[in-house]
């Protein structure tokens, strides 16, 4: 069972993995904090983009030798693979800590798995803690493993013909990608996956979703932003929406209805949360039940 302490920390584990969302992929977003034998937090770290240190990695190099007999607290499973960078469970190991805590496992770690492995060496290991809460982190790079191509969000202003203005594009430096009004594709933090990890189609492929859809997966994308009311990305990927966020002008208590009062959301798609943005009233829907893939 965890401690308060330590739920307290997955918790700080999960924020912080948050801020690796747009430039961590193909990779996932990961959070770690170490707390040391105390229960005090003495490091903690995050995934920034391919080819840098883990979130794991991160954390024990702040917490240095007070991770000894510590506990690794850590949004994903730790890896158990040599890729550009060396398996975190071994830096786990290797930093002598007694305990980790774990929210979600990786469903691509390979031979045994991180967690086995941990185990075998002595360690006490905590599985799915506050799983649900680090999935609305993972959820979209989950989703990109499952269906094998980028979870999809469409964002648009109710009743904005031209210029959204700029909340969505608030959002962009949190996708992988994003599809402007125009059918431009660009990277949603520029720059911030590095060279030689990512790649931006050139295009959109014209009348054919599947081969968009692909183009977009191939390129590393895991979370794709369509930006904008109706336009061609939109109704060439509808069907491989997964989430929209519309912001709804803000009225007065006692207001005549307009346009923007009728169908607020497209078919399928049931309201997961409501939240007042400066000017506007944003909508957040979720897709019922999806089984788009490739």
């Amino acid at each position: 069972m965890a401690t308060p302490n330590e739920l307290t920390a997955m918790r700080r584990a999960i924020a912080i993995s948050a801020q690796g969302l747009g430039t961590t992929s193909p990779n996932p977003p990961v959070g770690c904090v170490i707390l040391d034998r105390d229960g005090i937090p003495v490091g903690e770290g995050y995934h920034l983009r391919k080819g840098d240190h883990h979130a794991e990695v991160n954390a024990l190099t702040a917490a240095r030798e007070r991770a000894e007999g510590g506990t690794a607290v850590v949004t994903l499973e730790p890896c158990n693979h040599h890729g550009r960078t060396p398996p975190c469970r071994q830096a786990l190991i290797d930093a002598k800590v007694s305990r980790v805590l774990m929210a979600v496992m990786d469903p691509t770690s390979r031979g045994e798995g991180g967690a086995a492995v941990l185990e075998q060496a002595g360690i006490e290991v905590e599985r799915g803690v506050l799983e649900q809460e680090a999935l609305l982190v993972l959820g979209p790079w989950l989703h990109s493993l499952r269906t094998g191509r980028p979870h999809i969000t469409w964002a648009y202003t109710a009743g904005a013909d031209e210029d959204d203005g700029d909340q969505a594009a608030k959002l962009r430096g949190t996708y992988d990608l994003v599809i402007r009004r125009n059918g431009a594709i660009e990277e949603g933090a520029p720059g911030g996956h590095g060279e030689g990890t990512f790649c931006v189609p050139l295009h959109l492929a014209d009348h054919k979703p599947q081969q968009t859809l692909r183009a977009l997966a191939e390129a590393g994308a895991r979370a794709v932003l369509i930006e904008g009311t109706p336009n061609e990305a939109a109704r060439l990927l509808a069907d491989a929406v997964d989430r929209v966020i519309i912001d709804v002008p803000q009225t007065t208590p006692s207001a005549r209805p307009t346009a923007v009062s009728g169908r607020l959301l497209p078919d399928g798609f049931s309201m997961a949360a409501i939240q007042p943005i400066g000017r506007y009233v944003r909508l957040t829907a979720e897709r019922a039940a999806q089984s788009v893939s490739l």
